[in-house]
């Protein structure tokens, strides 16, 4: 019984926690791969989200090949969250390697961000926005099908 009410009770949080088209993200910080700060901005246009490692290599093989400042150029973030990474293995071995990343990498390392957006966790979740308010929801599966997205997005 108390495990019904537990899980009932989780699923009306969640449905609690979903965007609503028009409603307006509350405000965030967090630091890129460099220790470099961003906030949620109202110029953003494109927020992208990486729950787990399989969503970030989403993300990395759309970008691949792609010139630095090629997510800037077109009002776009990307927030991984790491929160699940062991500190060690982030601080040794993950971090290190995202420096060499030709984009920048919003880090989330205890999930206070990325919780905020529902999703699966095996894709990339596409905001849009205008103006801080969210204008469409998508998620993408395929590295390809992501990089034709960005590629629409006018720089």
């Amino acid at each position: 019984m108390r495990i019904g009410l537990g899980l009932a009770l989780w699923l009306l949080a969640s449905l609690c926690q979903a965007l609503e088209q028009g409603e307006r993200l509350a405000p965030w910080t967090l630091l890129d791969q460099f220790e470099q700060p961003y906030s949620l901005n109202d110029e953003l246009q494109v927020l992208l989200v990486a729950r787990s490692m399989d969503g970030a290599k989403l993300v990395k093989g759309a970008l691949e090949g792609q010139p630095k400042g090629y997510l800037e150029g077109r009002r776009t973030v990307f927030v991984a969250d790491i929160s699940r990474m062991p500190a060690l293995v982030s601080k040794l071995f993950a971090l290190p390697a995202m420096r060499d990343y030709n984009y920048r990498v919003l880090l989330d390392r205890e999930s206070r961000v990325v919780s905020r957006y529902p999703g699966d966790e095996a894709k990339v979740l596409w905001l849009r926005l205008d103006h801080g308010a969210l204008v469409e929801q998508r998620e993408y599966d395929s590295a390809a099908a992501l990089r034709e997205a960005l590629e629409s997005l006018a720089p």
